[in-house]
């Protein structure tokens, strides 16, 4: 054998070593791009202000980590409620700065972060389930989801309500301007003070982790809430009255993700997250109107001086909201800068008439069967 035969034979091997391991990656490459359409595994920090289940916004929660790992195979979605690991402002910082991945937060309670989160709130304003329900087909929800993705690397999915039927619970009934004179009333934020001081109340901001003890000591007569809030301070505080939504209060929760999180995931995975949550908003309006309606069923009255959820007629709403007048607005606009203030105008007029062309009884959520729900649903 020669030395020019026995190198040919090595370059033709070279050769068909090189051209198997070429065929081999042609037949596999589909599989890996295929891998690449599969979202990935996530572990995530959810965190929020409200209480766990019974709460229906905390059942809406448990329901996403439930969902989470069928959605994307082991991914862990760590629920943080009431403020356990961030409070809202917190965790607004903690979002914007890569540190959290998402929230559910009163949009409200941010203001301490950016002031123009307070040009959607108070009472008075969207004052139906349908107007709730339309509330991000407002230009204002949509200058601010422009805005926190802009300015706060924050990205907002969507918003829910903690109840279609917030209002004022306490050991007594709070029913007209006069009752609240002299009572110290729980606030949920700084917005809501207004009203409560129009109302001759004296409000206290507090959370809602500190309002049972609270209200067992005496701190406060009262506390706004929402029925599934009241549902479960009841022993504490036994009358709630509601004028349905947005009469007593009005401020709604985003659902949000950390920019920075999010932008590092594949769209494969954001596709199937974003998927998640806005199917997790959905049932928590659905949890949200049958709490609100099964709990009315069980513990509602007609005589306001007995305990129990009393809705309050158009006219008995309407004298609470003339008392207030203007407090409210002028209020938020005293707290924001300038060229902030003309859109809290816009969002009370968009508000109301969101009202006017979804009156009660209009909207899908309506007309949910609460029966479906009936074995996660418990009204104590």
């Amino acid at each position: 054998m020669n030395h020019d035969d026995s190198q040919g034979r090595s370059v033709k091997t070279a050769v068909a070593v090189l051209v198997a391991a070429f065929a081999a990656f042609c037949v596999a490459a589909p599989d890996a791009s295929h891998a690449q359409d599969k979202p990935r595994r996530v572990v995530l920090r959810f965190a929020a202000d409200f209480t766990p289940p019974p709460h229906p916004a905390g059942m809406a929660m448990a329901y996403f980590a439930e969902r989470l790992p069928q959605v994307i195979p082991t991914s862990e979605a760590r629920i943080y409620y009431a403020g356990a690991l961030y409070t809202i402002p917190e965790a607004f910082e903690a979002m914007r700065q890569g540190n959290l991945e998402m929230a559910w937060m009163q949009m409200g309670k941010a203001a301490p972060v950016d002031p123009w989160m307070m040009t959607v709130v108070g009472p008075g304003v969207m004052t139906t389930v349908g107007a709730v329900e339309g509330f991000e087909k407002t230009k204002t929800y949509q200058m601010l989801v422009e805005r926190l993705s802009k300015n706060q690397a924050i990205k907002v999915f969507g918003t829910g309500q903690m109840s279609f039927g917030m209002g004022v619970g306490g050991k007594k009934r709070y029913l007209t301007p006069a009752d609240f004179s002299g009572r110290k009333v729980r606030s949920m934020g700084p917005v809501e003070n207004p009203s409560l001081s129009a109302w001759k109340a004296n409000p206290v901001v507090m959370a809602f982790g500190e309002v049972p003890t609270a209200l067992e000591s005496g701190v406060i007569d009262g506390l706004m809430t929402s029925i599934g809030g009241w549902l479960s301070v009841r022993e504490q505080a036994p009358y709630y009255t509601t004028g349905g939504a947005g009469a007593f209060t009005g401020d709604y929760y985003m659902v949000a993700a950390s920019k920075r999180w999010w932008d590092r995931l594949t769209p494969a995975t954001q596709k199937a997250v974003e998927g998640l949550v806005f199917e997790t908003i959905k049932v928590q309006k659905e949890y949200n109107w049958c709490v609100d309606k099964l709990t009315y069923e069980k513990y509602g009255t007609k005589d306001p001086s007995k305990p129990g959820v009393y809705w309050m007629s158009p006219q008995e709403v309407t004298a609470m909201t003339n008392a207030v007048g203007n407090a409210t607005s002028e209020y938020v606009k005293s707290k924001i800068p300038a060229d902030a203030r003309p859109w809290v105008d816009t969002f009370v007029k968009e508000g109301r008439e969101l009202a006017k062309q979804n009156p009660a009884g209009s909207s899908w959520i309506e007309k949910v069967d609460c029966s479906k729900h009936a074995s996660k649903i418990v009204i104590k």
